[in-house]
């Protein structure tokens, strides 16, 4: 019934120290074997996934930058969609980044306006790290993702001011308290899934996707079966009311309930 197991990262596939669980590399790796296919979708760094990946040992397509960007197993890019330009510069003004971490993802690495001691912890695992740039100087293009962090309190008068700002003309939304995200208009995981799922021929009836955060609700609406996280953010299970639950990414739900369902021993 599964053909495809697509799933997020942080807070979903990875454990509470945004590390790869052995036990989970295990489970997919069997998996894999097995023929079915895997996607990973979220909205970190292609460069910084494909590290990732390498630490679960398997062979996935990858869904980045929350689907600003695909690529296939031999990290092929099947497809790209960068922000307007215009729309990048104005995403930098000063009277919206004020308070926040101001973060660009262009094609070739990561860049950021300030410092950052947790962002090198966080990434430890893959070895991505960003580069420090005046992004208010940035030309806008070639940028993928325009990311802000800061306290959730804080974000949550941006998101207010960005949909005053920009209405439908851009993909806002929450990948975790405190990073609130930007894409191009009609980016999002979902989108990106279903050309994964085209380019292989496969029915969303026979996809099954794990996710915990705002960034994954289209990813799950696209999913013929849906897996939301027990310790999944509040907005994501109002919005998908009869997805199934399973446990917590620090418990390794996911690989716990694909050995269930697979009989993995």
């Amino acid at each position: 019934m599964y053909q495809l197991i697509v799933s997020d990262l942080d807070g979903t596939l990875l454990d509470a120290n945004h590390s790869v669980d052995p036990y989970t590399a295990e489970t997919l790796q069997a998996l894999e074997n097995l023929g079915v296919y895997l996607v990973i979708a979220t909205g970190r760094h292609f460069l910084d996934v494909a590290g990732i990946r390498a630490a679960l040992g398997v062979r996935a397509h990858l869904i980045t930058a929350n689907g600003a960007r695909i690529h296939d197993p031999a990290d092929r890019l099947i497809y790209r969609r960068d922000i307007p330009s215009e729309l990048v510069r104005q995403l930098a003004d000063p009277a919206l980044s004020r308070g926040c971490l101001l973060n660009f993802y262009v094609d070739d690495g990561w860049l950021i306006d300030q410092p950052c001691q947790r962002l090198f912890d966080v990434h430890r695992d893959s070895g991505f790290q960003y580069q420090l740039s005046d992004l208010t100087q940035h030309s806008g293009e070639g940028v993928g993702k325009v990311l802000y962090i800061a306290p959730h309190d804080h974000l949550l008068t941006v998101e207010q001011q960005l949909h005053q700002r920009f209405g439908d003309g851009a993909a806002i939304t929450f990948s975790a308290p405190d990073c609130l995200e930007v894409m191009a208009r009609d980016v999002s995981k979902g989108s990106a899934l279903q050309i994964v799922l085209d380019q292989l021929g496969i029915d969303a009836a026979h996809c099954l996707a794990f996710g915990d955060n705002q960034n994954d609700i289209e990813l799950l609406q696209v999913a013929g079966h849906p897996r939301v996280m027990g310790n999944a953010h509040p907005r994501l299970t109002a919005q998908l009311p009869d997805a199934m639950r399973i446990g917590h990414n620090h418990e390794a739900a996911v690989a716990r309930h694909l050995r269930e369902l697979f009989k993995l021993r």
